[in-house]
């Protein structure tokens, strides 16, 4: 089995991600002149693999229900916050300040919309054709 290991560098202005491929043999590896005996090396890795698997099994058994509940309790004070509190107010607010949409809606008419529609214009015939090289 490889386990994928990430190594993000900065290099000229831009991100590169590294995956480097590591196996049990590259962990936990002996000198090519000192070996153990093969058994020892047999049981180490299943051993290394029993161990990984039950211990993910019990972090998450452990970590799984109270973190679930966690995350059901909190989206669940966002919704009745978002239902009880926010949305009243924001009827409110658009009920008392109807005068300022209209007042953004000509603004936006006015001066940002032709701005818009000029560039969509300007750059609306603009076609790029990607085709891959195959040698």
């Amino acid at each position: 089995m490889h386990y994928c290991l990430h190594a993000y560098f900065y290099i000229r202005n831009s991100i590169v991600c590294l995956c480097l491929k590591v196996t049990f043999e590259n962990v936990i590896a002996e000198p090519p002149s000192v070996r153990s005996f093969d058994k020892v090396w047999f049981w180490s890795h299943a051993l290394f693999e029993v161990s990984r698997l039950w211990c993910y099994r019990f972090i998450s058994l452990v970590l799984a229900v109270p973190v679930s509940l966690a995350a059901g309790l909190l989206f669940a004070v966002l919704s009745c916050l978002h239902i009880w509190l926010i949305m009243p107010c924001v009827q409110l607010l658009l009920i008392n300040m109807q005068w300022i949409q209209a007042v953004w809606a000509n603004i936006l008419n006015i001066f940002i919309s032709p701005f818009f529609s000029s560039f969509g214009k300007c750059y609306g015939q603009i076609i790029i054709h990607l085709e891959s090289a195959e040698n």
